[in-house]
């Protein structure tokens, strides 16, 4: 009889790809920002930032049954132990969820601010678009870096394997969704925005100014930001140029070696 991990490890692949793919497509049929239109069909679904993000995904997805995921049940197997009994079940995993995403909250504000995890992190951020596959868009080191991250996590606060399995499919639904470029009704959004972290919130996380790209470090819930006062005062605007201030983006290999070049760490 399968456990209730194996079950919720089954379906977590295959919700969060359904997702990616009617994102995918919404976003080309609806945009918020207008297409850049290159060459036929294949250039308008699949351009070569597309195909790069695709590619470091692809590096990504051979870590995770490698060393992600072993890494992870070895953690919730060593935790030290102290959770109380009212930290069970449904409140236990609201608990967790909320627990663990503050301290996403953080640890993506760390690879902003500390200049060893940004020569990481800034492979993500030298997209010059967004859209759903800006998501998936991550060097390997950073993967690592944060699977230790996790394993730390998971025994000092004591996180079941369960909660782990399902906070990590909100975030990978969340992620993709605030990457989007899919129009949302103005209204909507704004709702939305209250309580979760949408796109108008994340782009401007991306805006190539450093001031904005230093700020909005949510991931699923938007009160963080309002918190620990990071919220920018910025706008996302049609237009706004997407990327690292003063620099470029580069091709896929050059993508995997750069972090491991001395880079300029600037404000």
């Amino acid at each position: 009889m399968e456990t209730l991990e194996e079950v919720l490890l089954a379906y977590k692949g295959g919700l969060v790809f359904l997702w990616l793919l009617v994102f995918f497509v919404l976003e080309r049929a609806f945009p918020a920002e207008p297409l850049i239109k290159i060459g036929g069909w294949f250039e308008k679904f699949f351009p070569a930032r597309v195909r790069r993000n695709i590619g470091l995904w692809f590096c990504n997805l051979i870590l995770s049954p490698l060393v992600v995921i072993p890494l992870t049940a070895w953690a919730t197997s060593h935790a030290i132990g102290w959770r109380p009994d009212f930290l069970s079940g449904s409140a236990g995993i609201i608990f967790d969820l909320i627990l663990l995403d503050g301290l996403i909250y953080w640890w993506h504000r760390l690879n902003h601010e500390t200049p060893f995890l940004w020569r990481f992190h800034e492979i993500h951020h030298l997209d010059t678009n967004l859209d759903t596959t800006s998501a998936l868009r991550f060097h390997f080191g950073e993967v690592l870096l944060s699977a230790f991250m996790r394993v730390f996590v998971v025994i000092v606060f004591d996180i079941p394997l369960v909660s782990v399995i399902i906070f990590e499919t909100i975030l990978l639904i969340s992620t993709l969704f605030h990457h989007s470029n899919v129009q949302l009704p103005e209204k909507l959004e704004k709702v939305l925005s209250l309580v979760i972290i949408t796109p108008a919130i994340h782009w401007v996380h991306h805006h190539a100014l450093r001031h904005d790209t230093d700020s909005n470090y949510g991931t699923v819930f938007s009160f963080w930001d309002r918190i620990f006062r990071s919220k920018s005062k910025g706008q996302r605007t049609i237009g706004m140029p997407i990327g690292v201030e003063g620099a470029q983006d580069k091709g896929f290999l050059q993508l995997l070696i750069r972090p491991f070049k001395k880079v300029l760490w600037y404000k």
